[in-house]
């Protein structure tokens, strides 16, 4: 598995396991369509929350939030309404959200949860 991948996954793991001790329920992981693919899909109540995780190591330019490009927020939306679509749930709430993870200093991570972080124009 190359390096990337695996820094994928930790951060992944790392982001469901922040999102658990604040009461999201993990429903889906790595999830694939035509549109893109969505990291983690939750429920938070009775919403369900698509969560796209980006990790940013020491040295980078822009952090993690900010790496969420214009396109890469329309395949996550794209991705999003067809899991929607293929699952029934269209009358349910649904938010897309970004965890950033960061190496911390105190701690391991620094991560940050920006709620409704990619909003549809439509």
């Amino acid at each position: 598995m190359s390096t990337r991948k695996a820094t994928g996954q930790e951060a992944e793991a790392v982001a469901a396991r922040y999102l658990q001790r604040r009461g999201i329920r993990i429903c889906d992981r790595n999830v694939f369509s035509r549109g893109g693919e969505i990291d983690l899909v939750g429920m938070d109540g009775d919403t369900v929350v698509f969560f796209e995780v980006r990790y940013r190591g020491h040295g980078s330019l822009a952090g993690a939030a900010e790496s969420v490009s214009y396109r890469k927020q329309q395949r996550v939306l794209r991705a999003a309404s067809y899991y929607l679509h293929r699952h029934g749930l269209w009358n349910a709430p649904a938010r897309v959200d970004v965890v950033a993870v960061a190496p911390g200093g105190l701690r391991r991570y620094k991560i940050q949860w920006i709620k409704n972080a990619i909003q549809s124009s439509a």
